[in-house]
């Protein structure tokens, strides 16, 4: 699956994981920050439970590394650029 192909997908993982009431798929920017207050303003433990989602749903092992993590999970469109690499790689962190 490409990136462009799991925008959507992962918006709607983070508005039902996260239970967000105030903003729709729709609104939801890609690029747009997803941990500070110009994005969505999420916090570590909305990062921690986005990070279980989103490992269980596509199967895929998060990094180790805290950094690698905060790259990965700075908008939907990095974070649908790392799925869609571990997804081709097989999952493997």
């Amino acid at each position: 699956m490409s990136a462009d192909e799991l925008i959507e997908p992962i918006k709607t993982l983070i508005i039902d994981t996260l239970m967000l009431e105030d903003i729709t798929a729709e609104e939801m920017e890609p690029d747009a920050p997803l941990f500070s207050d110009e994005g969505l303003g999420l916090d570590s433990i909305d990062a921690l439970e986005l990070g279980m989602a989103v490992s269980k749903k596509f199967k895929i092992k998060l990094s180790q590394d805290p950094d690698a993590n905060r790259e990965h999970f700075e908008s939907v469109a990095s974070l649908a650029a790392f799925v869609s690499r571990k997804v081709a790689e097989g999952g493997a962190s």
